[in-house]
């Protein structure tokens, strides 16, 4: 009796096994591109970044020798976003979504920051849809790559990179930053 029992338990995973395979459960990857800008405004009339922890300074002094201001960045910042995407590098091109997330500065001694943002696609195809991104990112170097941890809609299941690079961009105002995200979902 308890062959039968193993042998009409195999052919029902047998038959689930076809059915689910004829019936939509494809394995199939779609890679996706996506290329736009990041407008990071700490100044302004409507800044779209802000230092909501002040973190200390390594050095002797906390303030800037020629203005007597506290420098732009220092480790234990942490920084919220919520700044707009675009097609082109200048604030005039059209919107496509909103990187919004936050960023801790970590490193004693350099531009580092931990970051943990959001790409929410508001326009085109993939309305709807975002990309959680986690990295470090250290503003010295000239390409940055963070790892793409997840999605939403279009982009569940996500996982790839996005490399991001200073399109026109100075620490004590913001500016624009290029990024590129590689996508396989």
């Amino acid at each position: 009796m308890a062959s039968l029992s193993s042998v009409l338990v195999g052919c029902f995973l047998l038959a689930a096994a076809v059915f689910l395979h004829r019936n939509g459960a494809s394995t199939t990857t779609t890679t996706t591109h996506l290329h736009f800008y990041m407008h990071d405004a700490y100044t302004g009339p409507a800044p779209t970044a802000m230092r909501v922890v002040s973190g200390r300074s390594l050095l002797q002094s906390t303030t800037d020798i020629v203005d007597g201001s506290s420098p732009p960045r220092q480790f234990g910042d942490i920084v919220v976003l919520n700044n707009a995407l675009t097609e082109g590098p200048d604030a005039g091109s059209a919107r496509v979504g909103t990187a919004q997330g936050f960023g801790v500065r970590v490193s004693e001694g350099g531009l580092v920051t931990d970051l943990s943002m959001h790409l929410v696609m508001e326009a085109g195809e993939h309305r709807g849809s975002s990309v959680a991104i986690k990295g470090r990112i250290d503003v010295g170097v000239g390409v940055r790559e963070s790892v793409v941890v997840g999605g939403t809609g279009r982009f569940r299941l996500a996982r790839g990179y996005m490399a991001s690079s200073s399109y026109d961009y100075s620490l004590a105002a913001g500016g624009v930053v290029e990024i590129h995200v590689y996508l396989q979902h």
